[in-house]
């Protein structure tokens, strides 16, 4: 089992859903880069649960950072993050047949019977609380050179947020949003379609739409470094993501070259630039200097109380079974801060490798 990202900034997971702690080891990062830790602590309330349109398990998400930092700042040694698991109700587990949509299926294929099957083990969306933490750090280091990360909630099932119109005031504005929508009335709407899929003991989909200013032009490049790639290797992993384009993405299919292409000017500095962004920000796998601009489909949650076809793994027989416990109607929302995380992640390994690993960090 393969659990670090990235080559010069890494991070490795580890923990279970159930098990007493889960973390992260973030190492590659510069010495000097500042941790707030009042800033892990609202990344990690963005993403926990809240009120009915969420799981009924509430983890406070109490960390602890055990390595890397001394007197507020990065040393350049790995950095330790964990986090306890208190609110677990592992009977819930006791026997209960595989679920469809999840990963019980392939983990007792791949590993025997001897995973941890207790709200998922390691294939939970748990584990993305550390994501986030170590996100978190990383994100305010970007922001501090310009680079700023914003992911809203562009629709749920059927109901659609409004595009990003002005990315400035629209990245400042979702910045502390527990539900990233750039329009409150398609949130009210949102929130309806959450909570009648759950009171048809169901759950629902989404999609989410994330930008990125700042960046420098050049980063990536290669045909297996795209910077395409890479981020969709990391998105990919995160919990529920079947999905992602970029920039037009697959509206472009259905228009020609000279709709589709993005015509280069020069501003007054002389500096090239692109006039429309149907790229995303991305040409030939590097960076242009416009906004990345990429979005990620999110199957509905796979556990639910609606009766479903499975099996009955410990007996070996067919049955029909209803889910119940303590899960989401919709991971949507909650999965913009792991987004957030996962790109800032992926962007500070990019720089890295760019620019040197001391890049983030800052001077005495």
């Amino acid at each position: 089992m393969m659990n670090t990202l990235g080559r010069a900034v890494t991070l490795t997971l580890f923990g279970e859903s159930h098990g007493e702690q889960i973390g992260c080891v973030l190492d590659g990062l510069s010495a000097g880069i500042f941790v707030r830790e009042e800033t892990v602590a609202r990344a990690l309330a963005l993403r926990r649960p809240a009120g009915s349109i969420s799981t009924a398990r509430r983890e406070e998400d109490e960390f602890s950072i055990v390595s890397g930092v001394y007197r507020g700042y990065t040393t350049g040694a790995p950095l330790t993050v964990l986090i306890p698991n208190k609110d677990t109700r592992s009977s819930d587990y006791d026997s209960i047949p595989l679920r469809p949509g999840h990963a019980d299926l392939t983990a007792l294929m791949k590993y025997k019977g001897f995973s941890d099957p207790r709200g998922g083990g390691h294939f939970s969306a748990r584990l993305t609380a550390p994501i986030v933490a170590a996100g978190a750090i990383v994100r305010e280091a970007l922001e501090k050179k310009g680079i700023v990360i914003g992911t809203h909630l562009s629709s749920v099932g059927k109901v659609c947020d409004r595009g990003f119109e002005n990315l400035e005031e629209d990245l400042a504005f979702l910045a502390d949003k527990a539900f990233p929508v750039l329009d409150g009335s398609a949130a009210e709407k949102m929130e309806a379609e959450i909570l009648a899929a759950r009171e048809d003991c169901d759950s629902v989909g989404g999609v989410l739409e994330t930008a990125v200013t700042g960046l420098p032009a050049g980063l990536g490049g290669g045909t297996f470094r795209s910077v395409e790639s890479v981020l969709s290797h990391a998105l990919f992993s995160v919990p529920a993501v079947k999905g992602v384009e970029y920039g037009g993405g697959f509206g472009l299919s259905a228009m020609r070259g000279s709709e589709a292409n993005d015509a280069i000017g020069l501003d007054e500095r002389g500096e090239y630039y692109l006039k429309t962004n149907r790229c995303g920000g991305i040409l030939g796998g590097i960076t242009c200097g416009a906004p990345l601009l990429f979005r990620c489909a999110m199957k509905p949650t796979p556990t639910i109380a609606k009766p479903q076809e499975t099996v009955l793994a410990s007996e070996g027989r067919e049955v029909i079974h209803s889910f119940h416990g303590r899960h989401d109607p919709c991971v949507a929302h909650r999965a913009a801060a792991v987004v957030n995380a996962v790109t800032a992640l992926v962007l500070a390994d990019l720089l890295a490798q760019h620019y040197g690993e001391d890049w983030l960090g800052e001077e005495k």
